[in-house]
């Protein structure tokens, strides 16, 4: 079979499957494959691809009809023009929370400390650090497995002797202080997941979806800790859900030590991200 026949039988097939981005995801797994890029479509479609070529294609359009996501059958996904190491023990890193790292980099200066809470593949905390200069990173997560694939992350991208990953629920045992804390933690409501796309409930981990109830628990326990590891005038800023701005909001202002609450929105015009001044 030759390129532009796998890429056109991939494409249906995905679409029989009920893919919404079928051609793009063709594209993807048969570059994979075949160790090309978006060029060679054009170039030589006529390119013969082999039988281990083949098979290994077949196998990837079979895993994404069964609504496996791209990333988990690659193995890796981009994120702030960085490329991570992803597997199912870790959320896929998305563009929404690239808005997040974008607002930490605007207080971010030589030096600083950052807090990563919930940090799964390290890609929020390593790509703060990618961007800067002598600033250092701390990431948390309740899973090991998430924490072996962000110091791998780290030292795949030359950034392991400024990145330390520790297992503990939510912050770090031992308390210092940290110019800004980010997170990007559990904020989806039970009740919600099961209603999901099946790349999500299906795959992703529940323990980096589930936020209880109200989808608020970690909100609550961040907002309430994050002083005893913040320098005064330090940020916390985190990645919030669309509709849970005035909920966060209001957890910041009950609290009463923090100031300069501000709510980012995203390209689509969403609530994306909450940040406040700690006093």
């Amino acid at each position: 079979m030759d390129y532009k026949s796998a890429y056109e039988f991939g494409i249906k097939e995905l679409e029989k499957a009920g893919i919404d981005e079928a051609k793009l995801d063709a594209r993807l797994l048969l570059e994979r494959v075949c160790d090309t890029d978006h060029s060679a479509l054009i170039a030589h479609p006529e390119r013969e691809l082999t039988q281990k070529e083949l098979d290994e294609f077949n196998e990837f359009i079979e895993r994404r009809s069964k609504r496996e996501p791209v990333a988990y059958i690659l193995g890796q996904w981009e994120f702030m023009g960085l490329t991570f190491d992803v597997s199912g023990d870790v959320l896929i890193p998305e563009q929404d929370s690239e808005f997040l790292v974008e607002e930490a980099l605007r207080h971010c200066e030589d030096g600083m400390k950052i807090l990563d809470l919930c940090t799964g593949s390290g890609c929020i905390a390593l790509s703060i650090l990618n961007f800067t200069n002598d600033t250092n990173a701390v990431g948390t997560d309740i899973s090991a497995k998430a924490l072996l694939m962000a110091r791998n992350n780290a030292d795949k991208l030359g950034l392991s002797h400024r990145a330390t990953f520790e297992e503990t629920d939510l912050f770090p045992k031992e308390e210092e202080k940290f110019d800004i804390i980010v997170s990007n933690p559990p904020y989806i409501a039970s009740s919600v997941i099961e209603t999901l796309a099946p790349e999500v409930k299906d795959f992703e981990p529940r323990l980096a979806l589930d936020g209880d109830t109200d989808g608020l628990s970690f909100y609550r326990r961040i907002v309430d800790k994050a002083p005893s590891y913040l320098f005064s005038s330090g940020y916390l800023i985190m990645e919030i859900g669309y509709d849970q701005a005035d909920a966060v909001r209001g957890l910041l202002l009950d609290n009463g030590r923090y100031h300069e609450i501000e709510v980012v929105k995203d390209f689509s015009g969403n609530d994306r991200v909450i940040k406040a001044c700690f006093y």
